[in-house]
């Protein structure tokens, strides 16, 4: 457990803004509303060369919401939400389905996106010399997302003849594949399950999973408590927490996420690996960036897993106010193997965390 940890916008936007900034660190109020780079994205830059699919980019709304809207957690390296995926059949079949069974027809598809993104870029650079300042800010940025997927096409490229991992059986028959947001319980379950395998087959080593957020009422997520048998919604457990018997109602909500969290947790340490545990060989980020009602202060984390990189638990570590949330990034992206010595607004690392 961490307590103290804060981003630089702490008290300044509202309570429902800092998903945009959970994972980025980034400045951002009302009148400044230009994010960055995500601290998963930065390690995929250490570990997304190594599998099929980069990361895993997961939420209960899917896609990418809104401005201090987000329902996703993931941003690239130009501060751009990335999508979200939500329907856990589409993300079965992406990672573990047939895939590109016909490799003849895939690489010619490929083959053709790829002669024709050349040509998108060729064009662009005879249209860019001809625009203004502004015009070639939109541009560039355009193109920053005509080279990504340029990226992705390549790397399906490398990755058509490599086979998709094979699934036990008691692991295909554990899923439930049909399951939505009408049946919390079932739904998170399964999105859990997914970043499980996707971790164990090591088709990814990076994942992230946005499972409520506090949209007003326009999340999915914000009548999973009612689902659950709670009486109130999300957005009113968390107004009404000061309100008589409102803490121990929220209390027992938080109680039921936390079991799902041990579930997963469960499954990382059941998988053996020649060095450890899955969950030892993983590094597992839980929180929220709301402490109390509107309160973007002292952020409620929990760390796990990371044994055999040097992580230390069984510990609630409480650091001092002035310790940035993204110290925290900065110790994880170092025990991932990455060198970076800083992050957003970050000042160091933690050495508690590793000592």
């Amino acid at each position: 457990m961490l307590q103290g940890l804060s981003h630089p916008n702490g008290r300044r936007i509202g309570g429902h803004d800092t998903g945009d900034t959970f994972l980025t660190g980034a400045f951002l109020n009302n009148k400044f509303l230009v994010n960055t780079i995500s601290v998963d994205q930065m390690a995929v830059r250490t570990l997304g060369g190594e599998t099929r699919f980069p990361s895993l980019v997961l939420s209960t709304d899917g896609g990418v919401g809104e401005p201090t809207r987000s329902s996703t957690l993931s941003y690239h390296d130009k501060g751009r939400p990335l999508p979200a995926l939500h329907q856990p059949q589409q993300i079965f079949d992406r990672f573990f389905g047939d895939g590109d069974a016909d490799t003849i027809a895939s690489r010619r598809r490929l083959k053709s996106a790829s002669r024709m993104l050349d040509r998108v870029l060729q064009d662009s650079r005879s249209l860019r010399s001809r625009l203004g300042n502004q015009d070639r800010e939109k541009l560039d940025e355009y193109l920053g997302s005509v080279r990504q997927i340029e990226q992705g096409v390549e790397r399906s490229q490398r990755w058509l003849e490599v086979p998709r991992p094979e699934l036990r059986d008691e692991e295909r028959k554990m899923l439930k594949l049909d399951s939505d947001d009408q049946a919390p319980l079932m739904f998170i379950r399964t999105m859990y399950d997914l970043i499980y395998l996707a971790f164990r087959t090591d088709s990814t080593r990076v994942a992230t999973y946005q499972i409520t957020n506090m949209a007003d009422c326009s999340s999915k997520a914000a009548k999973f408590p009612q689902l659950q048998g709670f009486k109130d919604s999300l957005h009113t457990l968390a107004h009404d927490w000061d309100k008589p018997g409102g803490a121990e109602k929220l209390g027992q909500w938080d109680r039921f996420m936390a079991e799902q969290l041990a579930y997963f947790l469960d499954r990382l340490e059941s998988a053996q690996e020649d060095n450890g545990s899955l969950l030892d060989n993983s590094v597992v980020l839980y929180g929220s960036s709301n402490s109390v009602t509107h309160d973007n202060n002292n952020y409620p984390l929990v760390l796990a897993g990371g044994a055999a990189m040097g992580l230390k638990h069984g510990r609630c570590l409480k650091l001092s106010d002035t310790v940035p949330m993204s110290n925290l990034f900065v110790t994880l992206l170092n025990c991932l193997g990455d060198s970076s010595p800083s992050f957003a607004d970050s000042t160091g690392n933690i050495p508690e965390l590793t000592s």
